[in-house]
């Protein structure tokens, strides 16, 4: 328990700043998954911006690392310009492999 009335205003002025912290995370992560969701390409990139925006604020506030949301902007990014150019991968068909059985030797004697 704190014993100075400093110490407790911090602990009050502490649990507000956390409890906005995680506002300001959770708003920003559920951004970034309707961005990553988005088929619309001009949509995406208006989204990317305020996301990007939102990342900075975050890393400027210490809330995240600064290289995290760089990161994140990045992979965002990214992401964003794959929209629209996707193409549909054939996969070769595998090659059938033959299964060769090992007996045992004393299996082998009988």
């Amino acid at each position: 328990m704190a014993n100075h009335k400093s110490s407790e205003k911090r602990i009050r002025s502490n649990a507000t700043k956390r409890l906005r912290n995680r506002y300001q995370a959770k708003t920003v992560r559920t951004a970034t998954k309707e961005l990553r969701t988005s088929t619309d390409k001009k949509e995406a990139e208006e989204m990317l911006k305020k996301v990007s925006s939102m990342l900075d604020k975050l890393a400027k506030k210490n809330v995240i690392h600064k290289n995290k949301a760089a990161n994140q902007k990045s992979k965002l990014a990214k992401a964003v310009s794959k929209i629209g150019t996707e193409v549909k991968v054939v996969k070769p068909k595998a090659a059938k492999k033959a299964i060769v059985k090992k007996t045992s030797k004393k299996s082998a004697k009988k």
